[in-house]
């Protein structure tokens, strides 16, 4: 089966999307809840990067995404116009409430948002912190902090919280010293946060990780049966070796730094 490459635009600017229409005209504009239309083609897509520049646009590229769509791959130019705010643009969210909108500028408006996750680092009097080994998900079979992802409408340090609740069975406080969760809780919390895409997919992560200091013996901690293998301590130095997701790794070196001054 033979594999066609389609090259494609996604210029976006303060949460504007140039769209066209597909005998190319525009900038089109999404009709919200339309999920009927005459004719069997989309009505709208994204601009290739030969029709943006006939537009006279001219642009910031930051990334390059690659996906599969049927049996045609795509490759999409995420980038900046370089021009100020494009008034007559389509807003981004509105791609998703159209469904006459080409599932290809949905898949990158998709691959745009941010997936946020949030974890933290239990530590003890010891020196050591706490990792779990998860049976499913994206680490299988790996050790990481504790934590995932962030519901809807959910802060990411009351996120971190309820995660170790419900995977570890653990009650922990995180400080809160600017009393971002309702009242103030002093302390240092230690919040990190990082952005990353990993892969040529081009899923955009955000990561928020906290710290908190707690003694308990690892035996007592009855984890999640479907979703944690086994928790232990480990010294900072044996977390960094064993640790394999970035945010993770760079987490525990930030907490090694801050000890070593």
């Amino acid at each position: 089966m033979e594999i066609t490459l389609r090259r494609h635009i996604h210029l976006e600017h303060d949460g504007k999307l140039l769209l066209l229409y597909v005998d190319g005209t525009g900038p089109a504009i999404p009709r919200t809840g339309r999920t009927t239309w005459e004719g069997g083609e989309f009505l709208i897509r994204l601009p290739t990067p030969i029709e943006a520049a006939d537009l006279g646009l001219t642009w910031t590229e930051k990334r390059r995404n690659n996906f599969r769509l049927g049996n045609d791959e795509h490759e999409i130019i995420i980038a900046l116009p370089n021009i100020s705010w494009p008034e007559n643009w389509a807003w981004k969210d509105a791609v998703i409430s159209d469904s006459a909108v080409d599932p290809v500028a949905r898949e990158s408006v998709y691959r745009t948002l941010h997936r946020v996750v949030s974890k933290v680092i239990i530590q003890n009097s010891k020196n050591e912190i706490l990792l779990a080994k998860v049976r499913r998900g994206f680490f299988t079979g790996c050790w990481t902090l504790p934590g995932g992802f962030v519901d809807y409408s959910e802060h990411p340090r009351t996120g971190a919280t309820r995660e170790v609740k419900e995977e570890l069975g653990l009650n922990i406080t995180i400080a809160d010293p600017k009393s971002e969760c309702g009242e103030e809780i002093p302390g240092v919390d230690g919040a990190l946060i990082q952005q990353a895409i990993f892969g040529e997919n081009g899923l955009n992560w955000l990561s928020f990780t906290y710290h908190t200091m707690m003694d308990i013996d690892a035996t007592q901690i009855i984890p999640k049966d479907d979703e944690i293998e086994k928790v232990e301590w480990y010294s900072l130095e044996a977390a960094l070796e064993v640790a394999v997701s970035a945010f993770d790794i760079e987490a525990i070196r930030r907490v090694m730094e801050n000890e070593d001054q």
